[in-house]
């Protein structure tokens, strides 16, 4: 049977209005058909649908709570997450352990928890043309073993962490010379190249099985805190040759395909509960539901430009917490778009989520060094508020984001100027319509404002340079952001 199945939204539309008012949620109609034998059952997605009178915010919030208390799995839910030090942006492939260690040590000394190495740790890894399926150690960048070096990390006090992308495969391997009929191509004609690399079949257990071996014995072998499931390429020219040998439709491959993901996540898990794991592909080609289950956290986007997270963050919190966004802040000239923006900025953007690091900190100064250090710090103590409060969308306006986090004994606001604007005004204020008007609130330098205030009179923008205010501008330039913290009294 195949099966459709859709959602239609339909508020004083006619029949012409149709084809604009229906939602399809779900299976694709386009790309499945399954067989369902007698006496066979076949359980399809589930469907989540949420409604709020309270506006966008509130609908976000509905949102938030129902992964949080129904999806992510209650281990994680509102568990602290570990700061990351990630070696993508400062090594790219070009790394050996000595380079690691160095790098692993400055990160420690800064207050970094974990310490991630990106692609290039296996095989043959120095491009992205070879090794994808050949998950044990590169002897020439780790002469002593990765169990030695996962140990001199550890005894830094620190976590460790990999990158792997299991779907995947080069036919530069062991793995493809072995096995190329285990690959996602079709019996005769065209197929393409993504990155370089080929998707594995995982509609097969055998696939699954072997992917999972490898990566056990290096879970094993470095005694893993933290992985990142990475996913580079589309799958295209879609055709499994376990499901002809085995006189399965075609027509069922991508629901077997999910299904074996889920049963790789699901055999890790259960062999490393504890196991924290990081969603990727490709940015946040995966933030869905079934893979939240098992991935708390995902890397919301390659685009790790401040700005660009700007919309890309507050539109991602309208679906889900932001408990489950990974933020890092990252080198500039930012290496999507080549913008420059301040480290102050970067941060105050990044500590609405999950905060990591991914720069290198060996070319770094000694100021901003200090800077990332308290940035650690302030983090740090706010983390439990940051993972059991509420987000907020204060104010959007094209050169203007306000956001506010609140949680039983804080609230922190985060103020981002897009442009220098000259003509700004110094009188403009923000509410804050979530606050409790009977409660009082400390700010900086042993002043209080009450909430009453917050909530209907407002707090002033942060004041911006018009050429004459040296003495009282708070933010010059352009990419400029402010944070307010706000302490129950």
């Amino acid at each position: 049977a195949n099966l459709v199945y859709s959602c239609n939204f339909i508020q004083q539309i006619d029949v012409n209005e149709w084809n604009q008012a229906r939602l399809m949620s779900g299976i694709s109609p386009y790309t499945f058909s399954w067989q369902l034998k007698p006496n066979e059952n076949f359980a399809t997605p589930q469907t989540v649908l949420s409604f709020s009178q309270d506006g966008l915010n509130g609908l976000a919030q509905e949102n938030a709570d129902f992964i949080s208390e129904h999806i992510i799995s209650p281990f994680w839910a509102k568990r602290e997450r570990p700061i990351v030090l990630n070696s993508w942006e400062t090594y790219v492939f070009d790394f050996d352990e000595n380079k690691l260690l160095t790098l692993a040590k400055e990160a420690a000394a800064l207050g970094i928890e974990c310490f991630v190495v990106d692609d290039g740790w296996f095989a043959k890894r120095n491009n992205d043309r070879s090794s994808l399926g050949d998950w044990y150690p590169n002897p020439e960048k780790f002469p002593n073993g990765l169990q030695s070096f996962a140990k001199k990390i550890h005894q830094m006090g620190l976590q460790f962490g990999l990158w792997f992308e299991p779907e995947m495969v080069n036919e530069d391997t062991e793995l493809y010379r072995k096995h190329p009929d285990w690959i996602v191509e079709p019996p005769q004609g065209r197929y393409s190249y993504g990155r370089g690399q080929l998707v594995l079949d995982f509609t097969n257990p055998a696939v699954v099985e072997n992917i999972f071996e490898q990566m056990s014995r290096i879970i094993d072998e470095t005694q893993l805190d933290y992985l990142k499931w990475d996913m580079n390429r589309n799958l295209t020219e879609v055709y499994s040759n376990y499901l002809a040998k085995n006189g399965i439709r075609q027509g069922e491959f991508f629901h077997r395909y999910v299904q074996g993901v889920y049963q790789l996540y699901e055999k890790l898990l259960e062999r490393y509960p504890n196991l924290l794991i990081e969603g990727c592909a490709s940015g946040g080609g995966r933030f869905d539901l079934g893979i939240l289950y098992y991935s708390p956290q995902i890397w919301v986007s390659d685009n790790t430009d401040a700005i660009a997270r700007l919309d890309i963050q507050e539109n991602t919190a309208l679906a889900y917490p932001i408990t489950c966004l990974s933020n890092h802040v990252s080198q500039v000239p930012n290496g999507q778009i080549q913008r420059i923006t301040p480290l102050e900025t970067r941060f105050n953007v990044a500590i609405f989520g999950i905060l990591g690091y991914e720069l290198d900190l060996l070319s770094l100064d000694e100021h901003s060094k200090n800077i990332i250090k308290q940035q650690i710090t302030l983090y740090k103590n706010l983390r439990h508020d940051i993972m059991t409060g509420r987000f907020y969308q204060v104010l959007k306006r094209p050169n203007q984001h306000i956001w506010a986090l609140q949680s039983p004994q804080i609230i922190l606001v985060g103020y981002f100027s897009i442009l220098a604007d000259i003509n700004q005004s110094t009188s403009k204020t923000f509410t804050l319509p979530f606050v409790d008007s009977q409660t009082t609130y400390d700010i900086v330098d042993n002043q209080t404002v009450s909430g009453s205030l917050l909530k209907y009179r407002g707090m002033p923008v942060p004041i911006a340079l018009n050429g004459t205010n040296q003495e009282t501008a708070a933010l010059v330039g352009d990419f400029q952001s402010k944070l307010l913290l706000l302490r129950k009294h």
